[in-house]
């Protein structure tokens, strides 16, 4: 009993060491890599047209609007999908300016299917470029031109840096949850792009040539459905590049059913792409022998943070405990390691790039963070989240 407890521990503890060591590479690679020079692409600006797909997003919608409209060219386009919408998110964007197509369609559900609909509306007058962006986000001055450029300059799909922010009056779990999406949307990248290698798709300022997104397999149901592009365009040949000077901005809501909300859909999605293509991209990259795809297959294997940490404790308990009763440390070692790499992974990432979202004491939450989301990966393993649900608002029933 005492040798397969050992062996299933060992086992585990060699598992978990692979993705903590390339989240450690990763964050090495960031903290240590200077600061590059924004450079304009020279030449005309390619011709844009910035699709927005929508469900019931009237209260959002306008600042989102506000932020993109002053960025665009005369002859850009500004495409909105009022995506199955019960309020006045087709009127919010028509009086700002926006073109408006309007998709009912209550059978197909979810962001995937109104992405479609907005590329088969654009073909009557095919853009160069094509970018998508939440409709609850806010586009920084000069993300767009930055995409356009560096999207027709590579003839690859370019994503930008997408963060969450946690708003005026949030508590220290959205703080936590904002680091640890900077960790994830923007070390994690840098660390990639430092390698010249691809990042993942974020959902959100994601930039497409229209040779690329007018023949991609957009209309899915599928509730994380920018990771799962980004896989296969990837195999296509066309994997995601890292513009970390454009920026796309959002705030997590505050009430507790629209946190809750994200959060399952998010990470349910996330563990149920890890589950089903990891190891395909893995097989690809070898059959292909394709560094990028390996990069990408290597970078999904790292399970969202407070998971990781929680799957590495629950190793190191039960080795700590196989230890002490049948002295065999092999599996301890390994995870005393992969705990030590972990730690100083987020130590480090934090050093560089979280001081203005927590504070050192603040983060010591994490741990009781990751507890407090056993709930939810439990469900993911008894009735995971399939089906696209929208988030909700602050202020919604």
């Amino acid at each position: 009993m005492g040798v397969l407890l050992d062996t299933l521990l060992s086992g585990a503890a060699l598992i978990l060491l692979l993705p903590v060591t390339v989240l450690f590479v990763e964050v090495v690679l960031a903290v240590t890599r200077r600061g590059e020079a924004d450079e304009a692409t020279p030449g005309e600006r390619p011709r844009v047209a910035v699709l927005i797909p929508a469900h019931d997003e009237a209260s959002l919608l306008a600042a989102t609007l506000r932020s993109i409209l002053p960025q665009l060219a005369a002859s850009d386009r500004l495409l909105v999908v009022a995506d199955n919408c019960s309020d006045a998110t087709a009127d919010v964007a028509a009086a700002a300016g926006a073109e408006v197509a309007v998709r009912t369609d209550l059978e197909r559900r979810g962001k995937g299917y109104a992405l479609d609909f907005g590329v088969r509306h654009l073909e009557r007058d095919a853009p160069e470029i094509v970018i998508i962006v939440d409709a609850d986000c806010h586009v920084a001055a000069g993300a767009i031109d930055r995409l356009a450029r560096m999207c027709a300059k590579t003839h690859r799909p370019v994503q930008a840096l997408y963060l969450m922010r946690a708003g005026h009056g949030a508590g220290v779990n959205l703080q936590v949850a904002e680091f640890a999406w900077a960790v994830k949307n923007l070390v994690r990248p840098l660390g990639l792009q430092r390698l010249g290698l691809p990042c993942q798709l974020m959902g959100s300022g994601m930039a497409f040539p229209w040779s690329t997104i007018r023949s991609a397999p957009l209309a899915t149901g599928h509730i994380v459905e920018d990771l799962k592009l980004g896989i296969e365009l990837a195999r296509l040949g066309a994997a995601p590049l890292f513009c970390p000077t454009a920026l796309v901005t959002s705030e997590f809501p505050l009430s507790k059913a629209g946190i809750a909300g994200q959060r399952t859909r998010w990470e349910h999605g996330h563990l149920g792409v890890i589950s089903s293509e990891a190891p395909r991209l893995f097989r690809d990259s070898l059959t292909r022998r394709d560094g990028g795809l390996m990069a990408l297959a290597l970078d999904l294997s790292v399970p969202p943070l407070a998971l990781l940490t929680l799957l590495v404790a629950a190793v190191w308990v039960g080795s700590g405990l196989l230890c002490l009763v049948a002295q065999a440390c092999f599996a301890l070692a390994a995870i005393s390691l992969a705990a030590g790499l972990l730690a100083l992974s987020i130590l480090l990432a934090w050093a560089k790039f979280g001081r203005r979202i927590i504070s050192l004491n603040k983060l010591a939450f994490a741990v009781i963070y990751a507890f407090l989301k056993i709930p939810l990966y439990a469900k993911f393993l008894a009735a995971r989240q399939t089906a696209w649900i929208r988030s909700k608002r602050d202020g919604e029933d």
